[in-house]
């Protein structure tokens, strides 16, 4: 009714004695329903449908069964993003991955649109979702999507069906990927409204109101499934090794005993059940217990999930392999999922790089290792600091899930000093320890608390320290161990053949001077390291930097230093002529000033290119240095490496 028909009444509101305040509850009951909420008049409260699109979910919900079993089928995966601190940082990764090459038809890079335009520019959506709290983000992959030649049309119908939906405009991107056997579409919806405000979203439409919308539009351009359809689908259902449709009719279908007897009136959907239950007995998921019953494994949905994801990516690997030309067995494949992390470090080259999961950002690498075997490996979400190229050779490391020795040692120092910890309070306690060494020791708290907010800094820069400091380090490992489960670290960014006749210090000649090198099999790519260094040895004689004799090959001691020299020397001159400038070699306790230009990637590792009026000089790279490139930085070379000052104010953060 309108505001100003408004009256009161005296007494309670829904008190016996109150027809009008009875009319009213009922009014205000109906108005939640209307706005998604769910009311209950024995006090209890039902969440799900709170926010925008919750009324229109409950319609949606109870349509009639018979024609949402002809709709075509749409999977809709959405996850809420936060974009507090480093969130922007994580959209942005997250934009570019959308982007990126070979997801086209054709094989081009993606390409962002809107509501009005095939052409969108990411980074001014970016900067429009500067100050949102959240973003939304789908896929939309429709069972049938490879029978649509463009999926712009029928993504802008569902986003116009959902601003009804919501009762809001939405400001939202898109991009299509095709470069899967399930063509599909990701759209990033910003987290407000058209009043500006954050905009919520019922949980029950986000769950399953926007998956019927598009199977409702799906199934207007393609027209409702046939029996004929269904059926086939059905029949391919049944020998699947993955958790389908029928799975979850037998685990619907058990009786208060937990068994399931599989009789029907309907000849075609008992044979059906039958012949999944005979599937799911030779896969150990099920077992007849006599008179036409049936138990079913406890974790039957969980196994079949957890199978039909690890024969996703073997189909991956085996695709990803066969791309490169690398003939492997898939007997000597190895999954390392979420559930199953690397307990030993693998050594090898990279195959590829994709995204694991494409809703939660988690990457994977294909690592041809040295071991013979092939590797996929979980790294993890967000965008690694160093990027691993196809053909690099990396080692990927488990991370360690246990405090380290700089947590404990903080522990002790604030125990003994009434819970608090400072540098001043670690060198008083410590004389021996260097400031250099009890920075680092701070920077370990800083990680912690960006990370869970476990510890507190006062204002002067000491920290409080709980006695219960190294459980709340556990949790902060156990957070970091979960989120990227893996450290990945380059060891050459050079391909293994251009490694053999490079004229500078290669990763085959630190494994030829290594008083323990990695153990290579005989078999794929550990066989190609064998021949690589046999090849190299060769041209390390024929430069003077090694000799054979009876006895073995012998290397010259400063064999690695020469041939870094060399290409440091080669590529200096070619900055020199680029920039026009002249190359000064940054000594032992020489100091370093300039601006970081930028950043070169040499065989021996990465170098960061400091720039002064005159002249520059090349040191090596730290991850640190990368988002300060174009800034003014400085600092002290030493025997442990380069302590730097970043900025250019004197009293800037140090990083040793």
């Amino acid at each position: 009714m309108p505001d100003d028909e408004f009256k009161p009444r005296l007494g309670k509101i829904g008190s016996r004695g109150s027809k009008a305040g009875k009319r009213y509850a009922g009014q205000v009951r109906a108005a939640i329903n209307r706005a998604g909420g769910n009311s209950h008049r024995d006090g209890r409260f039902v969440g799900s449908r709170i926010g925008r699109g919750g009324a229109a979910a409950a319609v949606l919900k109870s349509r009639d069964r018979h024609a949402a079993f002809r709709q075509r089928r749409v999977m809709i995966k959405a996850r809420v993003v936060r974009l507090a601190g480093k969130g922007i940082d994580g959209a942005r990764a997250h934009l570019r991955y959308l982007q990126r090459d070979g997801v086209t038809r054709e094989g081009e890079p993606g390409a962002l649109y809107g509501a009005d335009s095939d052409r969108v520019d990411g980074k001014v959506f970016l900067e429009r979702a500067g100050g949102d709290r959240h973003q939304f983000r789908f896929i939309v992959a429709p069972e049938d999507g490879i029978e649509y030649d463009d999926l712009k049309p029928l993504a802008r119908r569902l986003m116009a069906q959902m601003q009804e939906d919501l009762g809001t405009k939405l400001d939202w991107v898109a991009v299509d990927h095709f470069n899967t056997g399930h063509p599909h579409t990701h759209i990033i919806v910003r987290g407000k409204d058209d009043r500006g405000e954050n905009l919520v979203i019922s949980r029950e439409y986000i769950s399953s109101g926007l998956r019927e919308r598009a199977a409702e539009l799906v199934s207007l351009d393609l027209g409702p499934r046939t029996d004929r359809e269904i059926e086939e689908r059905l029949r391919q259902e049944m020998e699947q090794e993955r958790f389908t449709s029928i799975d979850r009719q037998l685990l619907s279908m058990r009786d208060d005993d937990g068994f399931v007897s599989p009789t029907s009136s309907d000849a075609f959907r008992q044979t059906l059940h039958q012949g999944r239950l005979r599937k799911l007995e030779r896969m150990g998921l099920a077992e007849e217990i006599g008179s036409g019953r049936w138990r079913l494994d406890d974790e039957l949905e969980v196994t079949l999930r957890r199978i039909g994801g690890r024969g996703d990516i073997i189909k991956t690997m085996h695709r990803k392999l066969t791309g490169k030309g690398l003939a492997r067995s898939v007997a000597d494949y190895v999954v390392h999922d979420r559930a199953e992390v690397p307990t030993q470090p693998i050594l090898g080259r990279v195959v590829a790089r994709g995204l694991a999961d494409e809703i939660s950002d988690r990457h994977y690498l294909i690592v041809d290792g040295v071991d013979g075997k092939s590797h996929y490996i979980d790294i993890g979400r967000a965008e690694p600091a160093e990027p691993t190229p196809d053909g690099c050779v990396v080692r990927v490391t488990p991370r360690n899930a246990e405090p380290r020795q700089v947590d404990r040692t903080i522990a002790d120092i604030a125990a003994a000093n009434d819970g608090r910890y400072s540098i001043d309070i670690h060198l008083k306690h410590d004389p021996s320890a260097t400031q250099r060494f009890a920075e680092t020791h701070v920077r370990r708290l800083e990680a912690i608390r960006r990370g869970i907010a476990g510890v507190q800094r006062e204002p002067d820069g000491t920290w409080i320290i709980s006695p219960g400091h190294l459980n709340c380090v556990a949790d902060y490992v156990r957070h970091r161990a979960r989120a990227e489960p893996v450290l990945v670290d380059k060891l050459s960014s050079m391909p293994l053949e251009k490694q053999i006749g490079f004229d500078g210090a290669t990763w085959i000649d630190g494994e030829l001077v290594s008083d323990r090198p990695e153990s290579l099999r005989d078999s794929g790519f550990g066989r190609e390291v064998r021949e690589a260094q046999a090849r190299r040895r060769q041209w390390l004689i024929a430069q003077g930097l090694a000799q054979e004799d009876q006895d073995g090959i012998f290397y010259r001691a400063n064999m690695i230093s020469v041939l870094s020299q060399r290409e440091l020397n080669r590529v200096a001159g070619q900055l020199s002529d680029q920039l026009g400038l002249s190359y000064a070699e940054a000594g032992p306790r020489s100091r370093i000033e300039g601006r970081l230009r930028q950043s070169v990637e040499l065989a021996s590792g990465k170098y960061a290119v400091i720039e002064k009026s005159r002249e520059f000089t090349l040191v090596p790279w730290r991850p640190v240095l990368e988002q300060h490139i174009g800034k003014e930085v400085a600092g002290i070379v030493s025997r442990e490496g380069i302590s730097w000052t970043l900025g250019r104010q004197k009293s800037g953060p140090s990083v040793s």
